[in-house]
């Protein structure tokens, strides 16, 4: 799944909702009663459209996955202590104008702007470092304004928060006064972390949260050289592995027998910004 267009990474994936609200309509002048012949009607003036009101700041939404993949959706907020599988972290506005020019909401500069901005606003919500979020299994979609709700003037975005919790399966997240900051807590990991059913590559793997049942525990992330173009199966595959089996050495106390698994970056997700790769233990 690309949590880019998130609106999730997946990409997605990348990753807005109000409904959509029509315009006010023209009042057709009507006769009004004459005194002489030399009456004229009289005009009504039209009223102002409407500008199709932006999301809530901290909402709360139930969302599927599938609609996750949509630029736009139109879903009521539900309360934040029910059940709810994102939550606004920022609410923006557009910037549609380019070299004093407008841009359609669903131009390329626009959706660019927006993989910018949310990703950085959930780093700023959840706190931790870049790679405790890495690690995490918390990702940002963004929401914009259907482009006839653009027309009618609205011109903000939603950046939301999800989690996944097995695969691509959402994780219903805690209230926002829990959720707020998570990451710094040192333990946020032991529950929100990467983890799998399995090595990585065998039989069987899946991606769970740590909170749920596993055998295995991504330890670091390792970053890789290179630029916008992918390097290739294999230069990817052979830049993270010693720094991956060291880490895993020392986490074993240096012991003679252990456990790894580097899990290299695939095109798709080079291209969607993940330069780096996973280092797996058994846990």
């Amino acid at each position: 799944m690309n949590l880019r267009r998130a609106a999730v990474l997946l990409a997605s994936l990348a990753l807005s909702l109000s409904a959509c609200t029509s315009s006010g309509g023209r009042t057709e002048p009507v006769p009004t009663p004459s005194m002489s012949a030399s009456a004229s009607p009289s005009a009504s003036t039209s009223p102002a459209p409407v500008v199709p009101a932006a999301p809530q700041a901290q909402g709360c939404y139930r969302l599927t996955v599938a609609q996750l993949a949509k630029p736009t959706n139109a879903s009521a907020p539900v309360s934040c202590h029910g059940r709810h599988t994102t939550q606004t972290v920022y609410v923006g506005t557009l910037d549609t104008v380019v070299d004093g020019h407008a841009v359609a909401v669903d131009s390329e500069l626009v959706q660019r702007q927006l993989e910018r901005t949310c990703p950085a606003k959930l780093a700023a919500y959840l706190g931790g470092t870049v790679e405790e979020r890495n690690l995490s299994r918390f990702r940002v979609v963004w929401f914009s304004p259907t482009l006839e709700q653009s027309d009618q003037g609205a011109d903000w975005f939603r950046c939301d928060a999800i989690a996944f919790t097995k695969g691509e399966a959402l994780f219903p997240l805690p209230p926002p006064r829990r959720l707020h900051r998570l990451l710094d807590h040192g333990d946020a990991l032991s529950t929100y972390g990467l983890c799998g059913t399995s090595a990585p590559g065998t039989k069987g793997f899946d991606r769970v949260l740590c909170g749920r049942r596993h055998s295995w525990k991504a330890i670091a992330t390792i970053p890789l050289a290179g630029g916008g173009r992918y390097p290739g199966v294999a230069a990817v595959r052979g830049a993270g592995d010693a720094s991956c089996k060291a880490r895993a050495r020392e986490r074993s106390g240096n012991s003679l027998k252990f456990s790894y698994g580097w899990e290299w970056p695939t095109r798709e997700q080079w291209t969607g910004g993940q330069h780096y790769g996973f280092c797996w233990v058994p846990d």
